[in-house]
């Protein structure tokens, strides 16, 4: 706590649903460290700043400490695994169970809050870039993963060409690479 003033968590909100962080992998977070306990929303890349109690609230989850400081650690560090959020609410928190940020990250999925993806080989990831129609790019060598947008718009990628009587709700793409700092280490070797 900081002078009387209540420690809260932030996250940050992209535009498509006023979920999650901007398109293409451009998360943009204010320096300032006040900002650190806020919520960004970025509506047409303008960023407004909120309380992730608010952005609990508003999907129907009630807010605790656990539940805002792992939105937070998500929103500041997209694509990370659950070990890696437990880490950083840590920071916040000062301690967290595992079973905890488990917990949570399984009610902030469930509440459309987060987005859970889980790339051939690799431990579940969460973003908070969710509702719209975007994939990843992640290198095989060093594991960064980074959003990129469904070059087709929303529908096509989630129109099987035959669903086999399923209810297609949601579609998964990862494109494979080795990502610019991999591809520029490979060759000054």
């Amino acid at each position: 706590m900081t002078e009387g003033r209540e420690k809260r968590s932030g996250v940050t909100i992209a535009p498509s649903l006023g979920i999650g962080p901007l398109c293409g992998g451009g998360e943009k977070r204010s320096s300032h460290p006040d900002d650190l306990d806020n919520v960004q929303i970025a509506a047409n890349f303008s960023v407004v700043i909120r309380p992730a109690d608010e952005v609990l609230r508003e999907h129907g989850v009630n807010p605790t400490a656990q539940r805002s400081a792992v939105l937070a650690a998500v929103a500041k560090n997209p694509h990370s695994s659950a070990d890696e959020i437990a880490e950083h609410a840590r920071t916040d928190l000062g301690s967290i169970s595992r079973q905890s940020v488990y917990d949570a990250l399984s009610l902030l999925v469930d509440s459309a809050i987060l987005r859970r993806i889980q790339p051939i080989g690799s431990p579940a990831l969460y973003e908070t870039r969710v509702g719209d129609n975007h994939h990843h790019i992640i290198c095989r060598e060093c594991g960064v993963v980074v959003d990129v947008d469904c070059a087709v718009g929303f529908r096509p990628c989630l129109e099987a060409a035959d669903d086999h009587g399923f209810e297609i709700d949601e579609a998964d793409v990862a494109y494979w690479g080795r990502c610019p700092t991999c591809r520029t280490t490979t060759t000054k070797n």
